[in-house]
């Protein structure tokens, strides 16, 4: 059971810490050479959430079941849950798009010499970007305590 749960925490640190330094690479007002490199680091971090966050939803669900944890309605537990979907859902549904957009913007030919500073639509999006990843890295700071402050 230890092992099942080190590995748990082990799996959840790994999908969700990169959502807790993605502000780094989001900052807005970033010129075209800084954003280049930025979303180039975003691509390969997207690797670890989707790892680490599926082997921490099956393990919270053995443990959950192999555990004495009570009813699977108490707030920590239900909250976990509901708080790690929230975070999917913000990630994949809203700053995957808009980086993305970013991305494709940014690998379009005409871009490939620019310099300075990417047009509004894109600034934009990365202001998007950016808040939205402090959403998420809220919600996962609350979903760490729900867990570390379990009954």
């Amino acid at each position: 059971m230890n092992v099942l749960i080190l590995i748990h925490v082990l799996s959840a640190i790994v999908g969700i810490g990169p959502t807790f330094f993605a502000h780094l690479l989001t900052r807005p007002n970033k010129n075209v050479d800084e954003l280049r490199i930025a979303m180039k680091y975003m691509k390969l971090l997207e690797f670890f959430p989707k790892i680490g966050g599926s082997i921490s939803v099956l393990t919270g669900i053995a443990l959950f079941l192999l555990g004495e944890y009570g009813a699977f309605t108490q707030i920590w537990l239900l909250g976990s849950l509901i708080l790690y979907i929230l975070i999917q859902i913000i990630v994949i549904g809203f700053i995957t798009p808009s980086a993305k957009k970013v991305i494709e913007w940014l690998d379009l030919p005409e871009n490939h010499e620019l310099t300075g500073s990417p047009p509004e639509e894109i600034q934009s999006a990365l202001v998007s970007i950016y808040r939205l990843f402090y959403l998420a890295s809220s919600l996962g700071l609350l979903l760490f305590i729900f867990m570390i402050l379990k009954p």
